[in-house]
């Protein structure tokens, strides 16, 4: 079952292997300061900084009151001055409500799993199950959410192998981190979560989507500790570079700024589902309202501040900047163990092939996310691709739980050869 909740308490140093990060070190010290030094980038990353404390919009409500109070002195700006001390006060109140609705959801939802600190900033790990059946599998959903999106394969699998759960910082119980996030810095954090959190190798990651890119990324650097390597539909880095524009690419970072401003002060919205308390002893059926749970804990401002820097990486240009730290290439993972599971009808999920104004493009548009989903492949010479059951999407982990677990448990379990249903 799972290690006890210990805030704030850091593994035993005593471990057998070591992730790189030494204490107090920030992970790819070089690739962040070229990042902060670009032009208009210190000064949003400064932002992004400020906004992921909750009690920021305390201080934003201060600069429309003490300008609001100025006017009044003056006394020919009285007008103007109020108006100011109005959206002063309606920001503080704002604030204050966003203040005691963290704190509600803070009591209501403690970690399930322990705090570890990997560098200046804990990170949230969940372990479960018995280390003695085979490799650690560790999961990461796609997006930028936190490890409890993937509890209920988490639960599954518990029960035939060490289990973990991991939140990115910025993410469910994770402290916000330092600003940029990148894929490269969160690579290097999760090792060190995994260390410092007391987890043996040899792992299998299992990353789902843009997960996926970051486990990828994390078995290059330390494929000794990777007994496998399970992708479920992977964030293909050449379709962010090359691929036709995608809006919801395009516009993710400002999405999610404005999803932190707007809980900033208190304008949270509904919740997807009704959230129930974590506990250790949820069945396989028993995770309905994990989704509603990572929702509220993830109306703190910092986890749509993380998502807003790292998703600066899904344009062209954001790739550029950061590929030759990001991108997996031909080789680069030798002979390690590489499942690549995708739906067999890549439709699905591609706003581009559905919005082709003809057929010779439509024809183009498959051609070329078909091969470049399948660029992981050449990663590493064992490397394989499995089709997920007919009719699932790129969501296939939430859609065929079942079907996900058996894939990795063949992992796990050491068993490397090809399955049948890979291609």
């Amino acid at each position: 079952m799972a290690d006890a909740p210990c805030a704030g308490d850091d593994a035993s140093a005593d471990t057998a292997w070591s992730s790189g990060l030494e204490e107090g070190a920030t992970p790819n010290s070089d690739v962040l300061k070229e990042e902060r030094m670009r032009p208009g980038s210190r000064a949003i990353h400064l932002a992004l900084a400020l906004l992921s404390r909750d009690w920021a919009g305390l201080l934003v409500a201060l600069l429309p009151a003490v300008a609001g109070a100025w006017c009044v002195t003056l006394g020919r700006l009285s007008v103007v001055g109020a108006v100011l001390l109005v959206v002063a006060a309606v920001l503080c109140a704002g604030s204050v409500r966003h203040l005691v609705h963290v704190g509600r959801i803070g009591r209501r939802y403690p970690p399930p799993g322990r705090m570890v600190d990997v560098g200046g900033h804990r990170m949230h790990v969940l372990a479960e199950g018995d280390r003695a059946a085979g490799s650690t599998v560790v999961w990461m959903p796609g997006g930028h959410v936190g490890g409890y999106a993937m509890l209920h394969l988490h639960v599954l699998m518990r029960q035939q192998a060490r289990s973990v759960l991991v939140d990115r910082p910025g993410t469910g119980w994770s402290d916000p981190g330092t600003f940029p996030r990148t894929t490269a810095t969160e690579a290097v954090e999760l090792l060190a979560a995994l260390e410092r959190s007391g987890e043996k190798p040899p792992f299998v990651l299992v990353g789902h989507s843009f997960g996926g890119l970051l486990v990828a990324n994390a078995a290059r650097r330390r494929p000794d500790l990777v007994a496998g390597l399970v992708l479920l539909d992977p964030t293909p880095p050449d379709v962010i570079t090359f691929g036709p524009p995608v809006p919801a690419l395009r516009h993710a970072a400002y999405g999610q700024l404005w999803k932190a401003v707007r809980h900033l002060f208190g304008l949270h919205g509904r919740r997807r589902t009704h959230a129930t308390a974590p506990r250790r002893e949820e069945g396989p059926t028993g995770t309905d309202g994990a989704v509603g749970v990572l929702d509220a804990v993830e109306s703190r401002t910092r986890a749509a501040c993380a998502a807003a820097s790292i998703f600066r990486e899904l344009s062209p240009q954001g790739m550029a900047r950061v590929g030759w730290q990001t991108v997996l290439h031909d080789g680069d993972l030798g002979s390690l163990p590489v499942m690549v599971v995708v739906p067999g009808d890549l439709t699905e999920g591609e706003e581009a092939l559905t919005a082709a104004g003809d057929r010779d493009e439509a024809v183009r548009l498959r051609r070329f996310y078909t091969t470049a989903r399948g660029r992981y492949l050449t990663t590493s010479s064992r490397a394989w691709r499995v089709l997920s059951p007919e009719g699932t999407g790129h969501n296939f982990p939430d859609e065929v739980p079942a079907f996900v677990v058996d894939v990795v448990r063949s992992m796990a379990g050491g068993h490397h050869t090809r399955p049948p249903s890979a291609r």
